[in-house]
């Protein structure tokens, strides 16, 4: 059965659960589907930033964490986006990433969005309006790029 349902939480606001399930994807996704031993809990989860996510019954299948400009970068970003391998190809990470920017320009109006993007992902943030703002670099492991969104 298809019951998802968003939300848009502060670490506070988190229930152990949401809270379990979100760090809990983040772990399928980035450590083990692209084999990378990096320190995903790094401090910057609380405080500010804002978690969205997606549910669908009770699981969640979509993250992202928004963080307020001086955070990860000078500009306000977007990162830990990532979806269930179980739900790709169904437009999921499209709609989490369109509910991303709609909230951070709501919560930070007419501000560039800075991010650190894995570069087989490029096209898929182009297509949202960001541009290349760096040369690639390593990262974990994995090719990056910084690219910026500034409408």
């Amino acid at each position: 059965m298809n019951n998802r349902n968003w939300y848009l939480k502060t670490f506070d606001q988190l229930t152990n659960q949401e809270l379990y399930g979100i760090l809990q994807l983040r772990t399928e996704v980035f450590v083990v589907e692209q084999t990378c031993i990096f320190q995903d809990m790094d401090g910057k989860d609380d405080g500010e930033c804002q978690h969205i996510f997606c549910e669908n019954d009770g699981k969640v299948i979509a993250c992202a964490r928004i963080l307020p400009p001086g955070i990860t970068f000078e500009e306000a970003s977007v990162g830990r986006i990532c979806t269930s391998p179980a739900h790709r190809s169904s437009g999921l990470g499209k709609e989490l990433m369109r509910r991303s920017l709609e909230e951070m320009n709501r919560l930070f109006p007419g501000e560039p969005i800075r991010i650190g993007a894995q570069t087989y992902l490029n096209e898929f943030y182009k297509s949202f309006g960001f541009v290349n703002a760096s040369d690639l670099y390593m990262e974990d492991g994995i090719e990056h790029v910084e690219m910026i969104k500034t409408s």
